[in-house]
């Protein structure tokens, strides 16, 4: 076993599941090393897919190209195609088709999990991209080892090379003598990411590996809070059709706010935007009444009491 190899089935045996998963292998650099590195540590405990979304004409000889790999591996490939539309927001429309159809085939084919090439260079990137947008803790830290794929309730997202370097994995592709696909969008300077990517690597004063355990202590903080926030729905009481609260003394914000989310959750009032969370914990501090997603908010008579609201009449 090579030293890359040993590294990664340390790294890979944290996280496996029992049954097989599915890697979502586009044929670029870091999935087709993560490719090479599970052939090498769980041959048999894995398929593959590549998603050709449509929207370059090379896009169907990347997918031919990482079959023919696994073909001669003997391992399970099938190409998942989809017909984009080029436009507005692309890469986002792509990554939600792309996680959409691989969710699919996972449960098609019996999956645990699907698993992609997300390394230390992505979750930096990512990281500096939500510190822009000013968002919280939640978002700041960034991607998770194990998390659940995006619109796919109850399947398990994972990511083994969060700790790698990209320059690592192109390492491990370049040790083959194989010829990674080229995607030019991957340089294309309208892309936020490609700019981040761009400012993260043209100097030295970042440090890639501090942004990726920022991130990770940023996660454990997120999970801490999360912990609270389930102790402390042991004293949410049922009333009814809704729930009670009598909030501790000086309870901090961002412990109120989740609990408020669950509560939300628990009556169907979806996942609201921060503001309008912020000003339905600010009546509710000040004693007032509010409604959000449907889910009605009184704290006049000290306890909050929280009700689906009644439907509007036309």
């Amino acid at each position: 076993m090579t030293a890359a190899a040993a590294r990664f089935a340390a790294q890979w045996a944290a996280v496996a599941p029992h049954e097989p998963v599915g890697l979502a292998v586009s044929g670029g650099p870091d999935s087709l090393a993560m490719l090479l590195l599970f052939h090498e540590v769980a041959p048999r405990n894995f398929q593959v897919a590549t998603v050709d979304h449509g929207l370059r004409a090379e896009s169907a000889d990347e997918a031919a190209m990482v079959a023919a790999i696994c073909a001669e591996r003997g391992i399970a490939h099938r190409t998942l195609a989809l017909s984009l539309e080029k436009g507005s927001a692309v890469q986002e429309r792509a990554r939600a088709a792309r996680y959409a159809t691989l969710a699919q085939w996972a449960r098609d084919q019996g999956l645990a999990a699907i698993v992609t090439a997300h390394h230390a260079d992505d979750q930096a990137e990512t990281m500096v991209m939500r510190l822009n947008r000013g968002v919280g803790l939640r978002g700041l830290a960034a991607m998770r080892p194990v998390a659940q794929v995006p619109g796919a309730p109850g399947l398990t997202l994972l990511r083994p090379l969060l700790s790698w370097r990209r320059a690592e994995l192109q390492a491990v592709v370049n040790l083959t003598g194989l010829a990674a696909a080229d995607d030019p969008s991957n340089r294309d300077p309208g892309y936020e990411r490609v700019r981040m990517r761009d400012a993260l690597t043209s100097t030295d004063a970042f440090a890639i590996m501090g942004f990726a355990r920022s991130a990770r202590h940023l996660a454990e903080a997120d999970a801490a809070l999360d912990w609270v926030v389930g102790q402390l729905w042991e004293s949410v009481t049922t009333a009814g059709e809704g729930f009670t609260w009598n909030p501790p003394p000086g309870l901090p914000d961002a412990i109120a706010l989740r609990l408020l989310e669950r509560v939300l959750a628990r009556l169907g009032g979806g996942t609201p935007r921060g503001a309008e969370l912020v000003r339905w914990l600010e009546t509710l501090r000040q004693g007032g009444v509010a409604t959000l997603g449907g889910v009605k908010g009184d704290a006049r008579s000290g306890a909050w009491r929280f009700t689906l609201a009644p439907p509007h009449c036309a």
